[in-house]
């Protein structure tokens, strides 16, 4: 409670006067003193991100909302808006890379929810074509006897026919479970295999697809935006989403394992556990999760 009251008096009333005062003693604004004083980063971008936000001025609350091919103007009219010369290149060339991961980060979204509204379709052509790469990449010495299969268990699906599994994250659940196998294939075959224990095994694809919603669900609530701001110096783009979602399955593995559930009915539980952790891990500013770490 008394967080909630002391963040209201503080952007109401007291921002203000800071702002203010910080003003009269440094001789800046407070974009001038971010840009300026930060490393480039999730740190510093945020910090321009939230002034923006807050700030009054219509011009700069409009920022936050510019697409790419506005950043341009926009840094002009920031600029012009809090009286800063134009030839301050150091302002304009960092101000051009926060508003470009911001845009970005929106972008990225609309992208990637795009692409989690496309359903399954097994009449296209392309989603089958993945789908079967899939199975390809996973289990290259064993032939796909059939489309509709009790093989695909194999992989951890949960029946016959694979396209009833991809309901909750449509076709976003299998590009990222494709993306994994292409460019991490042996780690991908380790654990396939590992998900086979007689003891502490699980359905590989089915959590693959439940990542999918762990990494999307991060991405919509703005937690990706340190990781991303760090990752990237312009545009994050859904590369660096794929990227993310392949830490996420290697890292619940070696998470799973060293947990030692009872059974996979104890599934939600852990996953929580593992939920919780990278949002953790996430609050770090200067947090950068790949999977090369």
């Amino acid at each position: 409670m008394w967080a909630s009251v002391w963040g209201f008096l503080y952007s109401k009333y007291f921002r203000f006067w800071l702002k203010w005062i910080l003003r009269l003693l440094t001789g800046k604004c407070e974009l001038q003193r971010l840009l300026g004083g930060a490393e480039a980063g999730a740190r510093r971008t945020l910090g321009v991100e939230h002034s923006l936000e807050s700030s009054k001025n219509k011009v700069l609350r409009n920022a936050v909302h510019v697409e790419e091919a506005e950043v341009e103007k926009c840094v002009r009219d920031v600029m012009k808006e809090k009286k800063i010369e134009q030839k301050d290149t150091g302002f304009k060339t960092n101000l051009h890379i926060s508003l470009l991961q911001i845009s970005g980060y929106k972008k990225l979204y609309l992208n990637v929810e795009n692409l989690r509204k496309v359903p399954y379709d097994s009449e296209n052509e392309d989603h089958e074509e993945q789908l079967i790469e899939l199975w390809n990449l996973l289990m290259p010495h064993e032939n796909l006897k059939a489309r509709i299969s009790k093989q695909w268990c194999d992989i951890g699906f949960q029946g016959d026919d694979p396209k009833t599994d991809f309901r909750g994250m449509g076709l976003l659940g299998l590009v990222n479970l494709v993306y994994f196998s292409k460019h991490y294939t042996n780690e991908a075959r380790q654990i396939l295999s590992r998900s086979n224990h007689p003891k502490l095994g699980y359905s590989y694809a089915i959590v693959g697809i439940n990542l999918t919603e762990m990494a999307y669900s991060l991405l919509k609530n703005g937690a990706l935006k340190a990781h991303l701001y760090n990752m990237v110096s312009g545009l994050p783009q859904m590369e660096h989403f794929h990227q993310f979602y392949c830490y996420l399955v290697y890292e619940f593995d070696k998470f799973w394992f060293e947990e030692e559930p009872e059974s996979i009915m104890h599934f939600n539980q852990y996953r929580e556990k593992f939920h919780e952790k990278i949002k953790g891990l996430l609050l770090d500013c200067n947090v950068v999760l790949t999977l090369q770490d």
